[in-house]
């Protein structure tokens, strides 16, 4: 079989021309354009692309892709790529969604699409407010927010994203930030890379309802001691001089965080991405405290299963097998098949 041959696409290409309307400040615009630059990497014809969304400003996105897209309805678009991705295994579909879209009004079409492991590529932009209907709270506000709908503060617990996908045995799971555009795609090389469902929440500022929500992880003067970023095979250290590191407590659970001077290089956690059971990649999901303190990026989870797609295309072949039959052998067949009952 012959190697592809290199379209020599750029990012240009990728973008399409409509006017992009966003408020001006907002995150989306660098995840688009982080986006834009990346696609070309993939080799893959923009025929064959699609970017489905939901409601919501980063639901805007597939019109300023310039792919095919759909801008569905609200929460749906899991359920909705689902259907392509098994019809049109050729096509490379992402989805992209926000806190409130993807974890509200469509939280079951995620968690099912996660489990199912449908090829899917599935950006969550999470701003920790609902900014298309302007300012009120959402399912990863903290508690006490006060917003629009939340005039004395916040009463509900936030999901924690990356918890919820863990939770659901997505097969890979990763977390990065729309102002880190090196770091943002090499994220999304790896996601593009993974055959299943590939879930990654980019911490995304909306600079008009919950500005610098996540300022202590960008600010030079905080970010080095409150990031954690993740390299597999590499030992979780973090700080601007290495001085904290990530362990296993002796007799505990989970993880916690350590001054890595007093703790010797073996109690060191490495990381791995790869780790079958995802009570690892979940106890790092659980690190960061109320300011945001150990905050781990990167890729928690990688791990190889069956896809929703490649399961169900067998199933298809298989039935297909049996058209050599003759309409009456069908029939018959259809007629015998599942339970049956003799009537006396």
């Amino acid at each position: 079989m012959s190697e592809p041959v290199a379209l020599k696409l750029t990012a240009k290409d990728f973008k399409s021309d409509q006017e992009v309307r966003w408020c001006p400040g907002c995150g989306d615009y660098a995840i688009l354009a982080a986006v834009q630059g990346f696609m070309p990497e993939l080799n893959i014809p923009r025929e064959n692309v699609v970017f489905v969304s939901g409601i919501g400003c980063s639901s805007r996105f597939p019109y300023y892709m310039n792919t095919y897209g759909m801008h569905s309805i609200h929460g749906r678009a899991p359920a909705i790529a689902t259907g392509l991705s098994v019809t049109r295994p050729d096509l490379s579909v992402w989805v992209v969604t926000g806190d409130g879209d993807a974890l509200s009004i469509g939280g079951n079409h995620l968690i099912h699409a996660l489990r199912r492991n449908v090829n899917l590529k599935i950006l969550l932009f999470n701003n920790r407010i609902y900014g298309l209907t302007k300012g009120q709270y959402s399912p990863t506000s903290e508690i006490g927010k006060v917003t629009k709908s939340t005039p004395v503060g916040s009463a509900d617990a936030p999901f924690n994203p990356l918890s919820l996908a863990l939770g659901a045995e997505a097969t890979f799971v990763a977390r990065t930030i729309d102002s880190d555009r090196k770091h943002l795609q090499s994220v999304l090389r790896a996601a593009a890379e993974h055959q299943g469902s590939a879930f990654v929440e980019i911490y995304q500022n909306c600079n008009i309802f919950n500005d610098g929500a996540f300022d202590t992880l960008k600010e030079p003067a905080t970010r080095d001691d409150f990031l954690i970023r993740l390299e597999h095979g590499q030992p979780i250290t973090f700080g601007k001089d290495g001085q904290f590191c990530v362990v296993h407590p002796p007799g505990g659970f989970g993880l916690e965080v350590r001054e890595t001077a007093a703790t010797p290089a073996e109690d060191i956690v490495v990381h791995d991405a790869g780790v079958a059971d995802p009570a690892y990649a979940f106890a790092l999901s659980r690190l960061p405290g109320l300011d945001l303190r150990n905050t781990p990026i990167g890729v928690f989870r990688s791990v190889t299963r069956s896809s929703y797609d490649s399961v169900v295309q067998e199933q298809v072949a298989a039935a297909k097998a049996g058209v050599d039959q003759t309409p009456e052998q069908q029939l018959a067949g259809l007629l015998s098949a599942g339970d049956t009952w003799t009537i006396l």
